[in-house]
């Protein structure tokens, strides 16, 4: 074994063995004791240079370690390692660092349907279930990733994952003392800076500590603006005896980021990949009294195309053994997230002859207000509008775990997950440049709110909702036959509510809103509204609440055909429950009530069938799999209301095949390659519209934005012990970008290249190198992320409307400085 080798894997022993822990790095502390069992009874999982781990679990998972991790760009999202590794998933990063986010699809899942996780506490957004890759772990302190294809964990505390599970594990602190730096510059004047500290064991119970900070920035790679990236990270962990521990770990993560602009095929075509936002913005106008003026709106402007967030958790982690045969384990959490959304810009007239422009009034008899304070009333004014979600969010996962003897053990678990889920669109004030003052706008505790003559705020968006996930799990896994034989039962019992309260006047049968303080002009028998001078009927402000209970079975089979041999199946239902924002489109009875979407949730049958090998220098696994989504939930129009919204169009059936294999045929050559091929064919058309002829041909299409074949792969050499270099590459292939197939784009493949010089050890240096990375090193022009559409071609009843795009970024360098204390 080589010098760099010895001590990368004597680095990871002290982390807890990462190397014989793919199943005990699970999603919570409960699922890692309760595949204890399995993982002791193996032959041993055994990681081929990190990029593919030999699994135990009777189901489909891929793991990545931190080893893989450090040879690819620092400060890289781990969702885009992930893509390179895992068969199934693709994930299209919208820049070449990672920071502007970008599309899952996890056999053919999208992000929405995939849960998330950080040491085990959901990331899905309490909302629309939105996965946001921008925000996750510094590279530096995740231990290991692992990526269940196409089913959850039984205590799995989600109730968007229709789909599989991306688990995101961070590091333990280290027994041993230690400082690590990183440092790299790389193309678009990027810059990181990354630091941890590794208290090592000290007082008397041998707690350890870990402290760590990052500061990334960068130019976008096309247009004008750039992204920032501040992260701190800190754990401590108190080892008890035996298994027993206890740790809490805090994440906080600013970005301040400059939107890339999304395009349309036609644009791409005529444009390039470089086409962006504008680089300026006209000045204001000088205004002058009794002179009407207008600002110029300026919806191209880069400057106000922000996407600005703050974000944080808190996260324990325990395991007690309270008998000889009974053990606890106790996970809470805590969350806290401020993001922006929307279209950002809005204008608002002063003109007192204008009657929709008595929000700037209220309840006042002013005439109106002068914005601009040039003495008349006169002018429309441009504002920022964001829209600013704030989420302050609880959790739980414990388990009990009882062993009936050293083959069989049974757990009980509870989980808890309860977001409270802000949602505001405060008028924010610009300055003479048309940037924003505030990139929160007018957010209480942010920026100067615009006021109507009231007092009031000027508003678009007023709502709060409560999501609560109340789940209750039982699971029993066994060995028999000498081990040959792994079994694993389990169920979920998810109760689900949602409350939501909306603060605004609503449209009938929209979800358009008036946040206003103004009088009602007319009051409607069933209680509809209207203002002055404004035909548009409202609903007023309402309340109410929605629940949904199901029971989920998930089960698993594993059997031993020869000591390297394993033959596993698994069944599993999954569950997506309808979005917050479609039940805010309500439609006022004649007798008074409400009526409200009514959507039944989306659930799936995910079945794989997979083989694996594991002796030697090989690790390999193959699985066939096949999913059977019921009421999957798109947009659609609903007969009954009237309207479009997010509604159940019907079943669609997926199938596909997942393979990944990893040989180290000599001590310094590793191999990596996977494969994986997805079909689908949705089983009925969607409505949209009353006349008989409006129906969306969707029956027997694929689903968008999934590729049919994707193939990665990864080879690592390192002839001299000072010097190692890694070669990487993915294809992708063609993906539809419409519900009805008629616009596409074509297949890429994108390769990258990693040179790494080991640095000996000199004055307490340690695990030293420099490296230098190129993404894209030939420079492949592709689309990456798609914003999907139903039909590019106008149809019966749906007008076109045109799929937009995100451009894969050019070859990209980067040279980093790596070094250990």
């Amino acid at each position: 074994m080589t010098t760099t080798k010895a001590t990368w894997l004597a680095t990871t022993a002290l982390i807890g063995g990462l190397l014989g822990a793919s199943g005990a790095w699970a999603q919570s502390t409960g699922s890692q004791q309760i595949e204890e069992i399995i993982v002791t009874a193996a032959n041993g999982p055994r990681s081929v240079e990190g990029v593919i781990v030999a699994e135990t679990a009777p189901k489909t998972r891929s793991t990545i370690t931190n080893q893989f991790l450090q040879t690819q760009s620092s400060g890289q999202t781990v969702l885009q390692s992930l893509s390179i590794a895992v068969p199934g998933l693709n994930f299209t990063n919208n820049d070449p660092y990672g920071s502007s986010g970008g599309n899952i699809r996890l056999r053919g899942f999208d992000g929405n349907r995939v849960a998330l996780t950080l040491d085990g506490i959901p990331l899905n957004d309490t909302g629309n279930y939105a996965v946001y890759t921008n925000q996750l772990f510094d590279p530096e302190i995740i231990a290991q990733a692992s990526v269940n294809q196409g089913t959850t964990d039984v205590d799995s505390p989600t109730a968007s994952a229709s789909g599989g599970t991306i688990a995101i594990s961070s590091r333990r602190p280290t027994a041993d003392p230690g400082l690590m730096f990183n440092t790299s510059l790389g193309s678009n004047d990027y810059k990181r800076v990354f630091a941890m500290i590794d208290s090592g064991a000290f007082g008397p119970w041998g707690t350890r500590l870990f402290v760590a900070g990052s500061y990334q920035n960068y130019e976008k790679w096309r247009g004008p603006g750039e992204l920032t990236k501040q992260q701190f990270n800190a754990k401590i962990y108190q080892p008890l005896g035996g298994d027993d521990f206890i740790s809490v770990a805090a994440h906080y993560n600013r970005n301040r980021n400059n939107n890339y602009r999304s395009m349309s095929l036609a644009d791409y075509n005529r444009f390039g990949r470089r086409y962006d936002f504008d680089e300026t913005c006209p000045l204001a106008v000088q205004s002058s009294p009794g002179v009407a003026s207008s600002d110029a709106f300026c919806t191209n402007y880069h400057g106000r195309q922000v996407n600005p967030s703050n974000t944080g958790n808190i996260r324990g982690q325990s395991s007690f053994r309270i008998f000889d045969k009974l053990r606890l384990t106790v996970d809470p959490s805590f969350q806290y997230v401020l993001a922006d959304g929307g279209t950002q810009l809005n204008s608002f007239s002063s003109d007192v002859q204008r009657e929709s422009d008595g929000r700037l009034r209220g309840r006042s008899t002013a005439a109106g207000v002068d914005l601009n304070g040039d003495g008349d009333l006169l002018d429309t004014m441009r504002f920022f509008t964001p829209s600013v979600t704030n989420t302050r969010r609880y959790g739980l996962n414990t388990s009990l775990i009882y062993d009936l003897n050293e083959d069989h053990r049974v757990r009980v678990a509870y989980t808890l997950d309860k977001g409270k889920h802000r949602q505001t669109g405060d008028y924010g004030y610009l300055d003479q440049f048309g940037n924003p003052l505030n990139v929160f706008g007018g957010k209480d505790g942010q920026g100067q709110k615009v006021l109507a003559a009231d007092g009031a705020s000027i508003r678009f968006r007023d709502r709060y909702s409560v999501a609560r996930l109340d789940q209750f799990a039982a699971e029993y896994r066994g060995q028999f036959f000498e081990d040959r034989l792994n079994v694993n039962l389990g169920v979920r019992f998810p109760k689900f509510k949602r409350e939501v309260n909306q603060f605004c006047y609503t449209q009938n049968a929209s979800s358009n809103v008036r946040c206003t303080t103004e009088p009602v002009a007319t009051t409607a028998a069933n209680g509809n509204v209207t203002f002055a001078g404004v035909t548009t009927v409202y609903v007023p402000p309402f309340a109410f609440e929605r629940d949904f209970n199901k029971t989920l079975p998930n089960v698993g089979i594993g059997y031993n055909l020869t000591d390297a041999v394993v033959m596993y199946g698994n069944y599993a239902k999954g569950i997506s429950l309808p979005r917050t924002d479609n039940l805010y489109t309500v439609i006022r009875n004649a007798d008074g009530s409400l009526s409200t979407p009514n959507a039944v949730p989306e659930t799936t049958d995910a079945f794989d069938v997979g083989l694996r090998y594991n002796r030697g220098p090989i690790v390999a696994q193959a699985a066939v799999w096949k999913i059977n989504f019921k009421n999957r939930i798109t947009s659609a129009f609903d007969e009954n209301l009237n309207i479009y919204l997010d509604r159940n169009v019907g079943d669609v059936h997926q199938w596909g095949f997942d393979g990944q294999i990893g040989v180290q045929p000599i001590e310094t050559v590793t191999l990596y390659a996977n494969a994986s091929y997805s079909d689908s064919e949705v089983q009925g058309d969607i409505r949209t519209g009353v006349a008989a002829n409006n129906i969306l041909p969707a029956k027997g299409k694929k689903l968008p934005e999934v590729p049919d074949w994707t193939f990665g792969g990864r080879a690592e050499w390192q002839p001299i012990e000072w010097f190692s270099i890694g070669f990487q590459a993915k294809y992708v292939g063609k993906r539809f970008s419409t519900d009805v197939n008629d616009e596409s784009v074509p297949s890429y493949v994108v390769a990258d290249l990693d040179l790494r010089f080991n640095i000996p050890a000199w004055r307490g240096m340690k695990n030293s190198y420099l490296q230098i990375n190129a993404t894209n090193l030939f420079d492949e022009r592709y689309l990456g992320s798609i914003s999907t559409r139903s039909n590019a071609i106008a149809l019966p009843g749906s007008s076109a409307s045109s799929p937009t795009y995100q451009p894969g970024s050019p070859r990209t360098y980067q040279v980093s400085l790596h070094t250990e204390f």
